[in-house]
């Protein structure tokens, strides 16, 4: 597949019409950098924080878009590129481009009706968009706000089995089509903003308890409840309770990325959690050809972190990704009302 820099997506989001919290400027988008640069002014400090922070001295999440820079292209002329498909397959389902939608959680920090924005931009683009466990709103809301979109469910994995259990069940019966592990996380990154910020996600950021709403009792979400002790030998308990595939996010070896073909997942997000978690790792794109070369073609393989420009995806798509899932640029577009502009932006 052809990749033109100039046309990587041609898309037109929906839920855009909105008035936004501050009248929009007058200069266009023209690249990720504006969103980011308005998104900025647009937040408050601590939600700004919280939206970019790194963990550590941030290095690894600087790194994950100098990567990029230090890779060249070797272009092919006189090729017919009258006509660009950017269409493409993950999982089985078709997908108008390979750029979609990592899960990052409380969305309505950026905008206050949050992931259902999110869910109603994706369903009009026709991409991917992976739901975090912290949403800011219900699966339910998300679903009937974009009934028709293409979704999966990051589960971070629970202490309390039975809850893990009663999320899956239920994301199976909304419609959901996979199942994303993150696998990085058996505890929170040191992000030191976060701590300066005095930021508590069980208190200021109003954790959202993602029990049914028809659910009246039982055990509520906290990020303390993540289970530390989650292993390789896990998975086998995870595919019995389930028929969604399963993609392990988090991974950065071709050591891992072997464990994952052996343990019989479909799918691999290459992803060092945007520099959130450890620092100091490969950048995402860096550790990509090791896993693409280690799953042999078996399964499938994603990147995330640092993609920025048309040029960004391309080479992601030649060192073996299947597709690339965007974070906090995200973010960024809720906060300026302005995702399908967001999107089209990337092939500048």
């Amino acid at each position: 597949m052809y990749l033109s820099n100039h046309r990587v997506v041609s898309l037109a989001w929906s839920g855009c019409l909105q008035t936004p919290l501050i009248p929009a400027p007058e200069m266009p988008f023209v690249c990720l950098t504006d969103f980011q640069a308005q998104a900025r002014e647009r937040l408050s400090k601590t939600t700004w924080d919280y939206i970019e922070g790194g963990a550590g001295e941030g290095f690894t999440k600087e790194d994950n878009i100098a990567a990029f820079k230090k890779i060249r292209l070797r272009p092919r002329y006189l090729k017919d590129v009258s006509e660009v498909d950017t269409r493409t397959i993950i999982q089985g389902e078709k997908i108008s481009a390979p750029i979609c939608i990592s899960p990052t959680g409380f969305h309505c920090l950026a905008w206050p009706d949050g992931e259902m924005s999110t869910a109603r931009a994706a369903q009009a683009a026709d991409i991917c968009y992976i739901t975090s466990t912290y949403a800011s709103c219900t699966l339910e809301d998300i679903v009937a706000t974009a009934p028709r979109g293409l979704r999966w469910f990051q589960l971070y994995v629970q202490r309390d089995r039975q809850l893990n259990k009663q999320l899956i069940q239920r994301v199976e019966s909304l419609g959901f089509k996979a199942l994303v592990i993150t696998v990085d996380v058996p505890i929170t990154g040191n992000r030191r903003h976060d701590i300066r910020n005095q930021v508590d996600l069980k208190t200021n950021l109003l954790l959202k308890d993602l029990r049914s709403p028809k659910e009246s009792s039982g055990p509520c979400l906290q990020m303390s409840s993540i289970d530390p002790s989650n292993c390789w030998d896990d998975l086998s308990w995870l595919q019995s309770i389930t028929q969604l595939p399963i993609i392990l996010k988090g991974i950065l070896t071709k050591e891992d990325a072997e464990l994952a073909v052996k343990h019989n997942v479909q799918g691999i997000i290459v992803s060092n959690h945007g520099g959130r978690q450890l620092d100091e790792v490969l950048a995402s794109i860096d550790a990509l050809t090791e896993v693409v070369a280690a799953v042999k073609g078996k399964i499938e393989v994603y990147l995330d972190g640092g993609i920025r420009t048309g040029n960004d995806v391309l080479k992601s798509l030649a060192l073996g990704a299947k597709c690339v899932f965007l974070g906090r640029p995200i973010l960024w577009g809720l906060a300026c009302k302005a995702a399908g502009q967001l999107l089209r932006s990337i092939g500048t």
